[in-house]
């Protein structure tokens, strides 16, 4: 299935026909919530690999086997793409799903289940400028001109996937209303690996000895991350994903927008970010702690 140049509108809501039609994406919208699936929600480009690669390790005490003989994709698998009924049908115990999916679209169908949802969310800058990177090397998504022609769309909301406020706002306003929930941030990961594993280890009931959360970290660290062929997207044809172009995996770090941003383009963000996360409470880091 190729499809590189097609578009596929859902709700009002863009999605790269690569990987989606309008039968996955309603599949998704009416999926069977099993009580026993975890489910990774984020906006892209928010520490999606990171988090399938914390729950691997997680869920198999430390061990890295599945982590380094199963792509991501096998094992935690994007609910709203088109081949996920096959593996979803075929997977035995728990599953581990993913999704891009926002909160109105995802909650008629979670809120039936008692399915764990982790829901993990990035400061939008540092968002902005890894999904500017992706869209210069995959293929299946829409060129979208210079940095600042980009910034521009995301900040509209018309980019694929839709708006990063309406996504972060709309999982986490309703987060009363799903029964098992966790807010992580990007940037606590990066701060706090170590603290995060145990987080996420203890709302999903699977306790780790010290030894196997050391072993945990070690292999879903940045940089182990960046050498596995089975989360760093080098298993991807050229003609998907141009790697001459960039790596899917680039540097990891919290504050990375400030080597691309200009000072009008982040106080533009500022602006934005003020006016539309008015109501809501969250709050992001913004640089590495050491800069600020």
């Amino acid at each position: 299935m190729s499809r590189l140049d097609v578009t596929e509108t859902f709700h009002s809501i863009t999605f790269p026909g690569h990987l989606h039609t309008q039968d996955s994406l309603n599949y998704a919208t009416n999926f069977k919530f099993q009580d026993t699936d975890t489910v990774i929600v984020t906006y892209p480009k928010s520490g999606t690999t990171w988090m399938q690669e914390i729950l691997s390790l997680v869920l198999s005490k430390g061990d890295p086997t599945i982590a380094q003989t199963q792509p991501n994709w096998a094992r935690a698998p994007w609910l709203e793409q088109y081949y996920s009924p096959d593996v979803l049908n075929a997977s035995k115990g728990p599953r581990i799903i993913t999704t891009h999916l926002p909160y109105r679209l995802l909650a008629p169908a979670l809120k039936q289940s008692k399915a764990k949802v982790i829901y993990v969310a990035r400061n939008l800058k540092d968002v902005s400028v890894s999904y500017y990177h992706f869209h210069n090397v995959a293929k299946f998504l829409p060129d979208q001109g210079t940095f600042s022609e980009f910034l521009n769309a995301f900040l509209e909301g018309s980019v694929h996937y839709g708006s990063w406020f309406d996504h972060v706002k709309g999982w986490t306003s309703h987060s009363k209303d799903i029964q098992n929930f966790l807010y992580v941030t990007y940037e606590e990961m990066w701060q706090d690996l170590h603290g995060a594993l145990q987080k996420v280890s203890r709302f999903l009931q699977c306790p780790l000895t010290e030894d196997e959360l050391i072993r945990a970290q070690k292999h879903c660290s940045f940089n182990s991350m960046k050498e596995n062929a089975m989360v760093n997207y080098t298993l991807i044809p050229q003609e998907i994903m141009d790697h001459s172009k960039g790596k899917f995996m680039r540097k990891g770090k919290v504050g990375d927008w400030k080597n691309i941003f200009t000072e009008e383009q982040s106080f533009l963000v500022d602006d934005v970010y003020s006016s539309q996360m008015a109501d809501s409470s969250l709050k992001f880091l913004w640089e590495c702690p050491a800069e600020i």
